[in-house]
């Protein structure tokens, strides 16, 4: 964000706001001591440190304005490095504040702010903390972390369904066997049915040779019934193979579908990796 200057104090708050902004002098100016007597800080760190921490010191009372605004704890403050605009960008914690940055309109990748190695997470005036310095490769790899989490977890979601798909599947599989078994089983019974009538219309016939006409009326009967028997026993055998046919077809469509999403997912952990 773009800030401009404070805005003019409202009567009864100019004590509070000039104490607020001598606290945060305060803390720059104590951090910039620590950084520069600190043994194990570079010079030249130290140097930029100091800098950087008094660039920020004039826009202090505009940062806590910004920070009191937005309700956080604190926010990330620097000068953007391409036209030195001042940048506030409120959170509760960098990482937080880094991620809310780039959630917003303005934190594209075409429209985001030129940051500098180093910037300050600067905490609110009633917080009693001093000033943090956060490099820039922190808050990317923070950003990165954060993405991967959230690609790892799309996967996981992406494999629960598969795997409900499978057994979805599984299940359909097996009830449709169930049902085709079911159907050859009544179609076996039908046809033993059939050849018992037959057989004892036979015995009958056997018995009645001297009702000849009345036997081959009756034979014919027979046959048509057996005929009719054997049709309806070849269409449920046709129509078993059929099924048992989809079924293998669909169930070979459905395991390449599972074998090249798990590809897919395994090329993806490849890339996060």
């Amino acid at each position: 964000m773009r800030v401009s200057a404070a805005a003019p104090a409202k009567p009864g708050s100019e004590d509070l706001t000039m104490r607020q902004l001598l606290l945060v002098v305060l803390s720059l100016a104590a951090v910039v001591a620590g950084c520069a007597n600190h043994s194990l800080v570079p010079t030249e760190q130290a140097v930029a440190i100091k800098n950087r921490d008094r660039a920020l010191a004039p826009h202090a009372a505009a940062i806590q304005d910004t920070i009191r605004q937005s309700g956080n704890v604190g926010a990330l403050a620097f000068l953007d490095t391409g036209d030195g605009h001042l940048v506030v960008l409120p959170g509760d914690s960098p990482a937080e504040a880094w991620a809310r940055y780039l959630a917003s309109p303005s934190g594209s990748p075409t429209g985001r702010v030129s940051v500098p190695p180093v910037v300050s997470f600067v905490h609110r005036a009633d917080v009693p903390k001093a000033p943090e310095s956060v490099t820039y490769s922190f808050l990317q790899q923070q950003e990165t972390l954060r993405t991967t989490l959230a690609t790892l977890a799309a996967l996981d979601t992406e494999l629960g369904k598969l795997s409900d798909s499978v057994v979805a599947t599984r299940r359909e599989t097996q009830a449709s066997i169930a049902t085709a078994r079911e159907d050859m089983q009544k179609a076996l019974n039908s046809l033993a049915e059939d050849l018992a009538v037959a057989r004892k219309f036979m015995l009958q016939t056997a018995q009645v040779a001297g009702l000849n006409q009345e036997m081959n009326v009756e034979n014919a009967n027979g046959i048509r019934k057996l005929s009719a028997a054997s049709q309806q026993v070849s269409a449920n055998s046709a129509k078993l193979a059929d099924t048992m046919r989809q079924l293998s077809d669909s169930l070979a469509n459905q395991l390449k579908e599972l074998a090249a999403r798990l590809d897919a997912i395994q090329n993806r952990i490849s890339d996060v990796k």
